[in-house]
């Protein structure tokens, strides 16, 4: 089994992190390389012209192995909010369809659809939180609820962020295809930890951020496009989404026409020295230690956490139906006030989230915090 990586990261031995699902600590590694892209920044006159480029390729090269996708049909852009609105303006919703979201969802596959159901004729069917916490079967029987409309759309996270539910999107992708749908995919809690292979899969868009569970920064993220989305029209305008457009020519709009590949679909301004190469080292870490091998560690750590806490007075996921690596608890009548609070004083970081408390170790964490954790629980609790 991946021993910890505690050595990988600035992270003194008192402090028990355990919210990688929040936003993960950065390695050594991209620290380093951080303060080196600032100091480039600083001297522009030093990079070389293929500099750019070069950073660009590496990353995307970096997301698509973590899907099993082609580097061309990755684009590079800013978060996932940005990637539903590139999805909502390429895909075309039919009118009098519905579109499928989860109760509680992140905003981002939400909230585009939302905004666009009244102009555009179609209606939200939203699938409600399972009390079993079998996100999957509920997703499938909405999507074949008998007398209802169409679903032109499912858009969702494929590990539910408050609860920690996985959806398994084999089974969903199927129940779609048989209505002609098209899927959108929030990969932010599994991409790099959970196989997510978009060559079987063939979801239409998948789109996830680095600053949680790929090690990376803020302000960076990927979305697959589907190639026969590829030919869609981007969210923004710009030269290098075009076949020959270049400043150093002394005919600028040489051809006009896009690149015919996922790239037209980058963002503005991707030039980002400081930190696109901070996004691609965590990414290729966590290839290098392979996802399966990843995964297997962080679901040793949460049933670890789950054994150690049975007998409290909490309520524990069934193991087969949420991610391997986010252990969300339940309490009866609420979360006890001040049981956040009272961990973070012992230096023990866990998040609040609907109720919930969500554990979500990663890479960094050894037994011994788990332990350390699971023995404080047991203190406040009794």
């Amino acid at each position: 089994m991946l021993p910890s990586q505690r050595a990988l990261f600035e992270m003194p031995r008192e402090i028990c992190y355990l919210n990688a699902a929040s936003w993960s600590p950065l390695p050594l590694a991209t620290l380093e390389a951080g303060r080196a892209a600032v100091g480039r920044k600083g001297t522009p006159w030093t990079l070389d012209g293929a500099f750019a480029n070069q950073q660009h390729e590496r990353a995307r090269k970096a997301a698509s192995k973590l899907i099993n996708a082609d580097a061309d049909d990755v684009a590079l852009i800013s978060s996932v909010g940005y990637g539903v609105a590139v999805a909502a303006k390429v895909l075309a919703v039919p009118r009098g369809s519905r579109v499928v979201v989860l109760q509680d969802d992140h905003s981002s596959p939400v909230l585009e659809w939302q905004t666009r159901a009244e102009a555009q004729g179609f209606t939200i069917d939203t699938v409600p939180q399972p009390e079993n916490g079998d996100w999957t079967s509920a997703i499938v029987e909405v999507v074949a609820r008998p007398g209802a409309a169409p679903v032109g759309l499912a858009s969702i996270s494929s590990v539910h962020w408050s609860d920690g539910g996985a959806v398994d999107l084999d089974r969903v992708a199927k129940a779609l295809r048989q209505q002609g749908a098209a899927f959108v995919i929030d990969a932010t809690h599994a991409a790099g930890i959970m196989r997510l292979d978009v060559a079987k899969l063939d979801p239409d868009f998948v789109i996830f951020p680095t600053y949680k569970w790929l090690l990376g920064p803020y302000g960076r993220a990927f979305i697959y496009v589907a190639k026969r989305h590829q030919h869609g029209v981007p969210l923004e305008q710009t030269s290098f989404g075009r076949r020959d457009v270049r400043a150093e020519q002394s005919v600028y709009f040489g051809d006009t026409r896009y690149v015919p590949n996922a790239r037209r679909f980058d963002m503005g301004e991707r030039d980002h020295f400081i930190s696109m190469e901070m996004a691609s080292i965590g990414m290729e870490m966590l290839a290098a230690w392979g996802l399966p091998v990843v995964e297997a560690r962080l679901l040793m750590l949460t049933e670890r956490i789950a054994d150690g806490l049975r007998g409290l007075p909490v309520q524990l996921p069934d193991t087969r139906l949420r991610a391997p690596h986010v252990l969300s608890l339940g309490f009866k009548g609420g979360m006890p006030k001040g049981l956040i609070e009272a961990l973070a004083a012992e230096h023990i970081y866990v998040a609040p989230r609907l109720g919930r408390m969500r554990i979500s170790p990663h890479v960094y964490n050894d037994e011994a915090d788990v332990d350390r954790f699971v023995q404080a629980m047991r203190r406040q609790l009794s």
